[in-house]
């Protein structure tokens, strides 16, 4: 008699608790997809709407307050070779999407990371779900977000957040476990309570590193443009879709590069931002 193992119906069970999830919250997160899905439209026509020599100025006098000159000049020749390829619309809506992502990540992955910090309990139940989220191929995610949320840019934003927070939560972590023992020892001394600590000591000095976890999240998001496309978020990633399925390979290429370039704009600003705090912290 030859003895089986019965197999686990994890496929039933997963089946069974999305459809649970879909029967109950469904209606909620169709509204929040509506409020959110308007507002990258009406972000997105905004700056489509500007005539883009405009948009390029202004967006290389942000980057020169919060940079260099020349990461400014940089950027705005960046933008410009976008806009010559008569890829502005796609630019704009990529660049709406994962700034929004990136919000959303940051907004739910800092409290988490400094829940994880100051909670050793805490952060044994986080760092298996966060290894989870890191490992797990980023299509998978793409299957929640529709019956959630519908085809869009809102599914694309959702399937983009998940993926993007794990190195904030993890950075955001570390750099506050990272604040020097000394000043924490003289805080106490003072005698801060644990949140005063918190706000005037550990994060302050856990910038850079947070800073380091933000670019991270950037970078990601920005990877998830061309999967995003395969359920409607358009952009960048939407372009080069079409080029797949068009056989189209110069298309292709020119949107692949189109999205390197702002992925490089993107970094060279983050890591500025980060150096300029790093040598703010090694200063004091």
């Amino acid at each position: 008699m030859e003895f089986e193992i019965p197999r686990i119906p994890l496929a039933e069970w997963c089946d069974i608790a999305l459809d649970w999830a879909t029967e109950h919250f469904s209606g909620v997160t169709r509204a929040i997809s509506a409020v959110i899905g308007t507002g990258i439209e009406e972000i997105t026509d905004f700056l489509v709407g500007l005539p883009p020599w405009l948009v390029i100025v202004l967006f290389g006098l942000l980057i020169w307050r919060l940079t260099t000159a020349r990461i400014a000049l940089f950027s705005m020749l960046g933008f410009a070779f976008l806009w010559n390829l008569e890829l502005w619309r796609a630019t704009m809506q990529s660049l709406v999407l994962v700034l929004v992502s990136t919000l959303f990540a940051l907004a739910i992955g800092i409290p988490i990371g400094i829940g994880a910090a100051l909670s050793k309990r805490f952060w044994r139940v986080v760092a298996p779900a966060l290894d989870m989220m890191q490992t797990m191929p980023s299509f998978v995610y793409l299957i929640p977000a529709i019956p959630f949320f519908g085809l869009g840019a809102v599914s694309a934003c959702f399937a983009t957040i998940v993926f993007a927070m794990p190195p904030t939560i993890r950075l955001t972590a570390l750099g506050i476990l990272e604040t020097p023992s000394q000043l924490v020892e003289a805080a106490d001394a003072f005698g801060s309570s644990r949140w005063q600590k918190l706000f005037k000591v550990q994060l302050p000095l856990a910038i850079p590193t947070i800073m380091a976890g933000i670019n991270q999240t950037i970078m990601l998001a920005l990877s998830m443009v061309v999967i995003a496309a395969m359920i409607g978020a358009g952009g960048l990633g939407g372009e080069v879709w079409k080029a797949i399925q068009r056989l189209e390979a110069g298309q292709g290429f020119q949107a692949g590069i189109a999205i390197v370039v702002l992925a490089v704009i993107l970094d060279r600003i983050t890591q500025h931002i980060a150096r300029h705090m790093r040598r703010d912290r090694e200063g004091v």
